[in-house]
């Protein structure tokens, strides 16, 4: 009896983790821990209302994408939650703009110039999923929000407490936040552009030059990741011990980490290109996907913060747990 009674339940739940696809919110923590990284600072409460933020929009936009794309999966993917019927397109709705407000209003808990990247980053994902997302625009779109995801938590950690306890300035957060932030922002809005390319095939396959332009990004990107980092900047605040042992060991497992992803993005990818299924193709999104953890780890460990690439790697284990029940795609 109490299986029965508790199966409506847990079949709403279902449906709606399926809609969010929950799975992949395990690749959404670390781009605003990485964002801190890249300034050398430790994450603290700023940092946690950006992750916040972040994983509400998100959620926003998974919901958002599948009410505007209902008809279209009615055809390719009838499964899914909408058109099978077990969530309604006014649900849907509803919660991508309830989501989108918990989003900013968190981003603004964390201050204003990180309300304005969040606000930046919400508009993004509303214009891809209800304009631009079957456009030639619309991988370059993804790869921005996924920019402004992690610059979302730079500016946070800018704008927070330093080492002696005063706050940063809106203009610090704004200005030179963001400017340090820049080129971990586009390695990663990089990697999605070329991943989103790729999932535009994943129900028809098909295509080979897709998957092999991903891969030589993944490699290209890998290669970047694996190199030795520069020195810190003079006067930056450090996230970690520093010193030329420390600095050592945090390339060595930067390098670690970036052939972690190369080999977790590029092995479906090249998968996909020899035999541009969509079964092959739909691995090679998931895998591109995944990768993004051990991405935004060694994009921590360059910033001086090997902790938090430890930490953001703990999620991996979770993400595919979470997976095997809930698909990321």
């Amino acid at each position: 009896m109490s299986a029965r009674t508790g199966s409506p339940d847990t079949g709403r739940l279902g449906a709606w983790a399926e809609l969010l696809r929950v799975s992949a919110l395990f690749t959404v923590v670390g781009d605003g821990l990485a964002g801190a990284a890249s300034l050398g600072v430790r994450p603290g409460r700023a940092t946690a209302l950006a992750v916040g933020a972040s994983l509400c929009l998100y959620e926003a936009g998974m919901a958002l994408n599948d009410w505007a794309d209902r008809e279209e999966d009615a055809v390719d993917r009838p499964h899914r939650p909408i058109p099978s019927g077990r969530i309604s397109p006014p649900a849907a709705l509803a919660a991508a703009g309830g989501l989108t407000a918990a989003g900013l209003a968190l981003a603004a808990r964390a201050g204003r110039p990180s309300l304005a990247v969040g606000t930046a980053l919400a508009a993004t994902v509303w214009a891809y999923d209800l304009r631009l997302k079957h456009t030639p625009a619309g991988p370059a779109a993804m790869g921005a929000a996924r920019s402004l995801d992690l610059l979302l938590g730079a500016t946070a950690a800018a704008g927070a407490p330093g080492p002696g306890g005063r706050a940063g300035s809106a203009g610090r957060a704004s200005g030179i936040g963001v400017r340090a932030a820049l080129p971990a922002a586009a390695v990663l809005g990089v990697h999605t552009a070329a991943v989103t390319t790729v999932s535009r095939r994943e129900t028809r396959g098909g295509s080979t030059a897709l998957p092999l332009a991903a891969l030589a990004v993944t490699g290209t990107v890998g290669a970047l990741l694996g190199r030795r980092p520069p020195p810190p900047r003079p006067g930056a605040p450090a996230a970690t011990d520093t010193g030329a042992t420390g600095r050592t060991a945090r390339h060595a497992l930067a390098a670690g980490l970036a052939a972690l992803y190369a080999g977790t993005a590029g092995r479906p990818l090249l998968h996909a290109a020899l035999n541009p299924s969509p079964a092959l193709t739909q691995r090679a999104v998931g895998g591109g996907i995944r990768a993004m953890i051990p991405l935004q780890g060694a994009l921590a460990a360059r910033g001086g913060a090997a902790g938090v690439a430890l930490g953001v790697m703990g999620l991996a284990p979770l993400a595919r747990t979470v997976a095997r029940k809930v698909s990321p795609t």
